[in-house]
């Protein structure tokens, strides 16, 4: 058992660390905050979506801006499109499961809002409609991903983690989240 738990640590730090000693990547998400506080200072919002444990991401997200991240601040515009239990199974029992997110986009977005779609293998169905649905809506995207899949030909910046298992993908999204957040908190309210 010890093994494998090494194992498993192991496998998240090496997917970590390929993050942090990849320029592109450093800048991909850079980028990302930026994007994300210049839509906010302009009047616009953030929508998450993910399936999955990639749904508890962006509830757990979207709560950092609109609560706080790391000090009291005004409350940043965003929302999980994970989290209204009715209207997901509404339109997935009326259009689909394939739609529950473009459905709440196409209602939701504004032009210059941006959506977060978190997809660890890139190629979720409904991720990807509510990205066509943004991008129609003229949002901006940020893709959340795997190396492979759909997503990052679609996401203005995507942030795809190189690593083959779900897991470490999935722990390395959360931390990329987090520094999200705390480039956004930087970005829209330091005084240094």
């Amino acid at each position: 058992m010890k093994k494998r738990i090494q194992d498993h640590i192991q496998r998240s730090l090496d997917a970590k660390t390929k993050v942090l000693n990849d320029e592109t990547f450093l800048a991909h998400v850079e980028a990302a905050a930026k994007l994300c506080a210049s839509a906010l200072k302009n009047g616009k919002k953030i929508l998450f979506a993910g399936n999955g444990g990639s749904a508890s991401d962006a509830q757990h997200l979207a709560a950092e801006l609109v609560g706080r991240y790391k000090f009291d601040r005004a409350p940043l515009a965003s929302i999980a499109l994970t989290t209204d239990t009715s209207a997901l199974t509404a339109i997935g029992n009326d259009y689909g499961f394939k739609d529950i997110f473009s459905r709440q986009v196409n209602a939701l977005a504004n032009e210059g809002d941006v959506f977060v779609g978190i997809s660890t293998s890139g190629n979720s169905e409904n991720i990807i409609e509510a990205c066509h649905a943004a991008l129609d809506k003229g949002c901006h995207i940020i893709g959340m991903s795997g190396e492979k899949g759909k997503l990052k030909d679609i996401a203005h910046i995507t942030l795809a983690v190189p690593a083959p298992e779900t897991a470490s993908i999935q722990e390395a999204h959360i931390m990329l989240g987090h520094i999200l957040c705390d480039g956004i908190e930087q970005i829209l309210f330091s005084t240094k």
